[in-house]
């Protein structure tokens, strides 16, 4: 036994396997464009202080850098339905648009989009479950969200200081 765990992890970290690493943002201070009782705010706020040194700060001025959202639409489709017309199958699909600037306006990031989709079956004689079916995928959606735009940040260009002039 010993031996097969010894061979499994050598070829586990011959491959170069890593847990994921917590997002180093590239600015020190952040400035989110949301209201400040927005849950989506709250969320992005919490992951952010939960994985990296980056302060969320309450203005513009006191700021590296700007995340401002765009947009974010939530809609609901009907997929499919049944041979009485009754919808068999939604689809929950997400859009947020944001961009990262910093405090004179330019782009960190360019105005970037993250589209999230799920599927969901549905019965009417399990209206109540699927229901909280539905807030459930919501809740992940929101939480698959800030992870995307938290890994997309960490990919996000400062803009260096112009070097000084020689004579």
């Amino acid at each position: 036994r010993a031996l097969i765990i010894a061979c499994l992890t050598l070829v586990l970290s011959a491959c170069g396997f890593h847990l994921r690493d917590s997002a180093n943002l590239p600015f020190k201070s952040l400035y989110i464009n949301l209201p400040p009782t927005s849950e989506l705010r709250a969320t992005i706020a919490r992951n952010i202080a939960a994985s990296s040194d980056t302060r969320i700060v309450e203005s513009k001025e006191g700021s590296d850098a700007v995340l401002s959202v765009l947009g974010d639409t939530q809609v609901k489709t009907i997929l499919s339905i049944n041979s009485a017309g009754r919808v068999r199958e939604y689809q929950l699909v997400r859009t947020f648009s944001y961009r990262v600037h910093d405090k004179a306006g330019n782009d960190l990031q360019p105005p970037a989009q993250i589209v999230l989709r799920r599927d969901v079956s549905y019965n009417d004689d399990q209206v109540l479950s699927k229901e909280a079916e539905e807030v459930l995928l919501r809740r992940d959606m929101q939480n698959d969200l800030v992870q995307q735009l938290l890994r997309r940040l960490a990919a996000a260009k400062t803009v260096a200081a112009p070097a000084p002039a020689s004579n």
